[in-house]
């Protein structure tokens, strides 16, 4: 494997000067002023969604170690073909998710693995920092699966993080129920907290087994965040998506305010006239971002607050539908694998911690909208108790999703199980 590092090491460099004389040979571009960047954000923003990116184009593609992948590294660093602050904090990524995979000893867990999957990682997020192959998502996203199968990559890089043998899937027969009702043509909309940016491959994951449909069909309300930042936006490829700017970052550009409002305008008449097709399964956080409420006692992680007004719309979008709806408060636990940062940061590029853990998703009973409304005439009040309800729920079940993760014993009688455990783990490759 070294004389196989070495040539790889050796194209890689070759590649590299070449890019670099190009580069030379090109005249140096005028840098642009801030303003001008955030006109042409401005810009980007109204159009449709661009071509995928191509299956490969890069060695990354070939890279089978350790060794291969950081001879590519220094090569692009030498150009500037890396810039040096990827560099940075692929280090440091690299390194978190190397540890975390050895410790979980998943089948198939090694070094090459990381290796293979960080460069596949490398690979995809370069494609996004380059302005010529960079992704535009538009309001409705479609999962990208050819011809790079980007719902492919976000499972392989997640299923080595979980601890399958302590995780838990809460109330299979409410996810029956939920798939009885989309075949019927019916939608359901999953009121959920939000704890990682892993929420979805570890919703897919956890229903692979008994509810594969389910697993692939969710389409995620995604705030701005997922579909920006260069690293995020591989993974949110591979999923469906209903792209909106949330409260929490719609003024971090004063310019653009106008444009995501007329975006999230765009949205909305995307997500209506999905509804009224019928059999569309919908996630969305009312929260309006991750999880950060922190339990005193246990240090937990808690589901944060949900917004009234967040809640109301898609009640109010499930109602005008034309086809029946369906609302469900929806918990989920995940944030040891990938816990966000303590506080909301506005800049792009968090730091990523990553660890090997156990996790849970869960559905709580359907919501009786017009028996928690009952007798509420204001209009505020009504919002209010509706999103109230939904949280108070969603809280009380990530009590119990926490207490079956720490004591096997008491899931049983919780609606907890563990329906991946009755066949051989998939192995990563």
């Amino acid at each position: 494997m070294a004389t196989s590092g070495a040539v790889a090491c050796q194209a890689a460099a070759i590649g590299a000067q070449r890019v670099a004389q190009r580069r030379a040979s090109r005249p140096a571009a005028v840098p642009a002023a801030a303003p001008c960047r955030r006109r042409q954000q401005q810009r980007r923003l109204a159009v449709a969604a661009t071509a995928a990116p191509p299956a490969t184009g890069s060695p990354f593609a070939a890279v089978q170690n350790e060794e291969q992948l950081f001879c590519l590294l220094k090569a692009g660093a030498s150009s500037g073909t890396v810039p040096p602050r990827i560099i940075a904090a692929f280090n440091e990524l690299y390194a978190n998710y190397k540890a975390a995979i050895l410790e979980g000893g998943a089948p198939g867990a090694s070094p090459d693995f990381v290796a293979k999957v960080m460069a596949s990682v490398c690979e995809r997020v370069l494609l996004e920092l380059n302005p010529s192959t960079s992704y535009t998502f538009p309001s409705y996203h479609a999962a990208i699966k050819a011809p790079y199968d980007y719902f492919a990559f976000g499972q392989r890089y997640i299923r080595g993080l979980i601890d399958f043998k302590n995780s838990v899937l809460g109330h299979a027969d409410r996810f029956e129920q939920i798939q009885k009702q989309l075949d019927a043509g019916e939608n359901v909309v999953l009121i959920a907290n939000h704890q990682s940016e892993a929420d979805p491959a570890v919703f897919a994951l956890l229903l692979e087994k008994a509810f594969p449909r389910l697993a692939e069909q969710v389409i995620y309300v995604a705030g701005d965040r997922v579909v920006t930042d260069a690293l995020c936006k591989p993974f949110s490829m591979g999923r469906n998506l209903f792209c909106v700017h949330s409260k929490k970052h719609i003024d971090d550009i004063p310019e653009l305010k106008a444009e995501k409002q007329a975006m999230n305008r765009r949205t909305l008449k995307a997500m209506q006239s999905a509804l009224n097709e019928g059999g569309k399964l919908l996630w969305i956080a009312p929260s309006g971002g991750r999880d950060r409420r922190i339990d005193p006692v246990t240090d937990d992680f808690m589901p944060d607050e949900f917004d009234p007004s967040a809640v109301e719309l898609m009640r109010a979008l499930a109602t005008k539908a034309k086809q029946p709806g369906h609302i469900y408060p929806f918990t989920m636990y995940s944030y040891k694998i990938m816990p966000p940062p303590r506080v909301v940061e506005k800049a792009i590029g968090e730091k990523r911690v990553i660890a090997h853990a156990p996790v849970g998703i869960s559905v709580c009973p359907e919501l009786d909208v017009e028996a928690v409304l009952a007798g509420i005439e204001d209009k505020e009040q009504r919002q209010a108790k509706l999103a109230q309800q939904s949280f108070e729920e969603v809280c009380a079940e990530y009590d119990r999703m926490r207490a079956a993760i720490r004591d096997p014993a008491s899931r049983e009688a919780a609606g907890f199980t563990q329906p991946w455990l009755a066949s051989e783990p998939v192995p990563l490759e």
